[in-house]
């Protein structure tokens, strides 16, 4: 029998697909069959389903609820109401910012479509019936629904909860609508520099309240064993370790019988990080009931009534000199948080991380203060697509970039290459209080300009804007740019926790005796190829091929302890303790190695499968020998096996950053934009998967052109909100969705195990501000210097009205 030939090294690391592999992805083959698992796939016998009476005023006193119509329909089994729960203590549940938030209406409501009562029945269709025979007796009152007038001495009183108190979760709060007032930075220095600038420039911007609007919205199915004690809740969650301590807090049910269970999902965004009253009304009706019970909200609840994104009002002031260098920054924003405070942010940070707000730009001193306030609107406040309102952060310092160079009559690329942080720079100390870990933005700008031929685009507007001025053409030449620094990878506990909870990640990895291996996280993918790009790392880890591994996420009673997927912290941060694990059991592997091969440890070297003896390759034990060795008590004494637990705590965030390009077209007549090339640099450190991190790009700017382009929830002043459908809210398809280019440079991070950063949220971050300043680049020549988001087609064509552009 003929030996098979040893494969080379360049085969072995192709077989390995290892990190750097444009590996496909494993999860598409069950997505694209139909053969995913979600929340509402599953089906427990015995099974109720739940539905909610929802409040059609935006605030009002509930006089009375009348649910004996309703409990008369056959197969209506329950209605419960904040009396019902109010025994329980259950009325009110914590949110991630530190408030409280009614589970359903407690005597008033404060929102339109607020939950008012949960009728539990048979099937969904009885349920959704029984919900209209609930009648709920109002009392409608004034409804406060412009941020700018909450702190105004005769504004509606919001919160009778809380009404009398003034010290918040985040300090001392001023008005019965007011939550916080968060501040860093160097206050008198940024006046200062205001005051002795040569020049300034302000500007009031607003970041519209959007909605990360998944495809699979909310839902959860809880199921009560009265035998064992056990709760088990499977549900939209993207982290369902802090869902299962949060449910313990709630129901006094201790942890170790919940078990929280997230199976496929359906995109998250941010939407599923939060606890919703679905799920605690959901849970208590199985509890009360001993059967299991389902909610699934549909698009309008999903869109009106959970977590929405943004409505951040932000006065920014730049101080600078007459050729364009930087010297201050200040800013103060009015951050709107509708009836109740249930951001999901760091507990240190009301505001998240805004003030990364100083971008990618060497500013010397800076200020930053934010208002919370409450209003009748959604509550919510949640990272879409960002970590930690940095998206409005980064939007805010590129606009403002924008409006200088214009002030200045400077090329604004010229103005961002000269107050850029300097690679020697790095690690750099920003202004207000963050660490860059690592960067080479000018090296990323001039690549990004060669890419798009930047002179040779200023050169064809010059040409465009002359011939509009003759009347040869009615459309007018936008050239936008954005350069982003993103602050992501949420997990230093120094930091960073959720209600006390660090943000911490880990990975158990457990090889096999055959040489195959499973790895269980505490993230949940919904989306970002998990089981893709960790297999992956585990591969160029311990030299297994990716396909040989199985991950295992989601489930709290397999999945060491950790807090989620969101803000792009999966690969800073369980990414992280993926690799370490991976290393531990490569230190064990390596013992065995030593003393099968008769020599010492530091006489071995790592070969992307093996070890081998330096200097004599031929003498060599594979990962794979390693492992069934391993269950044979190897070395005398030795603990069998190779596993491996790690917890992660990070020592510093990470600091993707990209330089983005957008031209566009805006015809005056119509204000229809047409976008005719957009081009994304990113630099995300290693690149682990380059295929997916290309269809993360694509997805992030897709939703980035969402928000710029038409993303907007409004409310009428009385409380009645608009774009709570999709034939409201916009969405864009194929047809409305530009080609993008893609493109890259690789700085790794210092302090990461394989230098990652990150990259899933970056094309929301820079792709908003890119479209943005590309509009406003068109009118930039008549005069034009902000006008707000969205840029739809009405909002643009009246922009060119108002500077006398249409016929």
């Amino acid at each position: 029998m003929n030996e098979q030939a040893p494969l080379s090294r360049e085969d072995r690391i192709k077989n390995l697909k290892g990190i750097g592999s444009e590996r496909k992805r494993v999860e598409d083959a069950r997505f694209t069959q139909g053969k995913g698992n979600f929340v509402d796939d599953i089906n427990l016998p015995g099974m109720l389903f739940g539905d909610f009476v929802r409040s059609p005023y935006g605030h009002a006193r509930i006089k009375s609820i009348d649910k004996e119509a309703a409990l008369a329909v056959p197969g209506v089994v329950a209605v419960l109401t904040a009396e019902d729960l109010k025994p329980l203590n259950l009325h009110y549940m914590p949110t991630l910012a530190g408030d409280v938030q009614a589970v359903l209406a407690d005597e008033k409501v404060l929102f339109q479509n607020q939950e008012v009562a949960f009728v539990v029945a048979e099937d969904r269709y009885i349920a959704a019936d029984a919900v209209e025979l609930v009648e709920v007796d109002y009392e409608e009152l004034p409804a406060l629904t412009d941020a700018f007038k909450a702190l105004d001495e005769d504004a509606p009183l919001l919160r009778e909860d809380i009404k009398d108190k003034m010290e918040g979760a985040h300090g001392p709060r001023k008005h019965h609508n007011h939550i916080f007032l968060w501040e860093e930075g160097d206050k008198d220095g940024a006046e200062k520099a205001l005051s002795d600038a040569e020049v300034v420039v302000e500007e009031m911007i607003t970041y519209q309240r959007v909605h990360p609007c998944p495809l699979e919205t909310c839902g959860c199915v809880a199921s009560m064993d009265k035998i064992n004690g056990k709760l088990t809740l499977w549900g939209t969650f993207q982290a369902p370790h802090a869902v299962r301590t949060v449910a313990s807090l709630i129901t006094n049910i201790a942890e170790h019988n919940i078990r929280v269970v997230s199976p496929d999902i359906g995109g998250g965004f941010g939407n599923k990080v939060g606890v919703y009253p679905g799920y605690i009304c959901s849970a208590v009706a199985s509890i009360v009931t001993g059967v299991p019970v389902k909610w699934v909200e549909d698009r309008m609840e999903n869109l009106t009534s959970t977590a929405f994104a943004r409505d951040y009002h932000m006065t920014g002031k730049i101080a600078a000199t007459k050729d364009g260098k930087i010297t201050g920054l200040w800013c103060h924003v009015l951050a709107d948080h509708g009836a109740f405070d249930a951001c999901a942010d760091p507990t240190k940070f009301p505001a998240g991380f805004f003030h990364i707000v100083t971008g990618s730009y060497d500013i010397p001193v800076a200020y930053v203060g934010v208002d919370g306030v409450y209003t009748n609107k959604a509550p919510g406040g949640v990272a879409y697509r960002c970590s930690f309102r940095v998206t409005e952060a980064a939007y805010l310092i590129e606009r403002m970039i924008e409006i200088l160079a214009h002030k200045l009559d400077m090329d604004p690329v010229e103005l961002r290459m000269k107050n850029f942080i300097r690679k020697d720079q790095f690690p750099y100390q920003s202004a207000l209080g963050w660490e860059y870990d690592s960067g080479d933005y000018h090296t990323a700008m001039e690549k990004a300009m060669a890419a798009v031929d930047y002179d040779a685009l200023r050169k064809e507007q010059t040409k465009n804007r002359a011939a509009f001025d003759r009347g040869e053409t009615r459309k007018l030449m936008g050239v936008g740019t954005a350069f982003f620094t993103e602050i992501v990878g949420a997990g230093p506990i120094k930091n960073c926790d959720i209600l006390g909870l660090g943000m911490f990640d880990s990975c158990e990895i457990r090889i096999h005796p055959t040489g195959s291996a499973i790895a269980r996280l505490g993230t949940i993918s919904q989306g970002q190829g998990h089981a893709t790009t960790f297999a992956q790392i585990v591969a160029t880890e311990i030299g297994i091929p990716a396909e040989d591994i199985t991950l295992e996420e989601g489930d709290t009673d397999t999945a060491p302890y950790g807090l989620g997927t969101y803000g792009s912290r999966s690969t800073p941060v369980a990414g992280a303790a993926t690799a370490m694990a991976g290393r531990k059991i490569r230190a064990k592997a390596q013992m065995i190695a030593a003393y099968l091969l008769e020599v010492h440890e530091g006489d071995l070297e790592w070969d992307v499968d093996r070890f081998q003896i330096k200097g004599n390759p031929e003498a060599h034990k594979t990962m794979k020998e390693l492992a069934f060795a391993s269950y044979n008590q190897a070395i005398p004494g030795l603990e069998p096996g190779l596993e491996a637990v790690s917890y992660y705590d990070p020592p510093n965030m990470t600091y993707p950053f990209g330089a983005y390009f957008c031209v566009v077209e805006v015809d005056v007549d119509t204000g229809v934009v047409d976008i005719r090339r957009f081009y994304a640099l990113d630099d995300c450190g290693t690149r682990i998967n380059p295929m997916i991190i290309e269809g993360q790009v694509h997805g992030g700017l897709t939703e980035a052109l969402a928000i710029a382009m038409g993303q907007h929830i409004t409310y009428d002043e009385g409380g009645n909100v608009h774009g709570g459908s999709l034939m409201d809210f916009f969405l864009p398809t194929a047809v409305e969705t530009p080609t993008w280019e893609t493109d890259f440079t690789t700085t790794p991070s210092p302090h990461h195990p394989i230098g990652a950063k990150g990259v899933g949220e970056s094309p929301n971050v820079g792709g908003v501000p890119a479209f943005s300043n590309a509009v406003h680049d068109a009118f930039a020549h008549k005069g034009l210097t902000h006008t707000q988001m969205p840029h739809d087609h009405w909002r643009v064509w009246q922009t060119a009205q108002k500077l006398g552009l249409t016929d």
